[in-house]
């Protein structure tokens, strides 16, 4: 096995993982409804997810550890990616609060920088905005 091999593996992993991460909060309220499973399945393959893997997470996502990656941009990725299934049906109830709570210090983000980031991503996601400028937000002053 080649040290490519092991770096993609791990990645893959992270990937599932994520993946995960993101079903367990579309199927939190219940059974998945036609937008969040469009999502789901968009998001599969951005994440290398394949049929497989895919069905298995769906019906098992608790089994799949949070595995955050390194750098500070991309976990703040992950936190977008999650919120974009939240507000799939434009709102977030106290569940769901709770679940992204969780997911943001496993991501590696403090419990007090969790909430901020939090409370700054409800009030940008209540617009709907992009990767970019959902980075921008976050990082700006008031």
């Amino acid at each position: 096995m080649s040290f490519s091999d092991l770096f993609d593996s791990g990645e893959h992993r992270r990937n599932l993982g994520h993946f995960a991460a993101i079903a367990n909060m579309a199927t939190v309220d219940g059974e998945l409804n036609a937008e969040e499973t469009k999502l789901l399945k968009r998001f599969a393959v951005k994440l290398d997810i394949d049929e497989t893997e895919y069905v298995d997470i769906v019906e098992n996502a608790r089994r799949y550890p949070i595995n955050p990656p390194n750098n500070s941009e991309k976990r703040l990725e992950r936190l977008h990616d999650l919120f974009r299934m939240i507000f799939v049906d434009h709102t977030i109830d106290d569940h769901e609060r709770f679940l992204i709570e969780k997911y943001a210090i496993g991501l590696g983000f403090s419990a007090e920088r969790a909430k901020v980031l939090i409370e700054r991503s409800i009030q940008i996601f209540q617009g709907g905005i992009d990767f970019d400028d959902y980075l921008y937000l976050l990082d700006k002053k008031n």
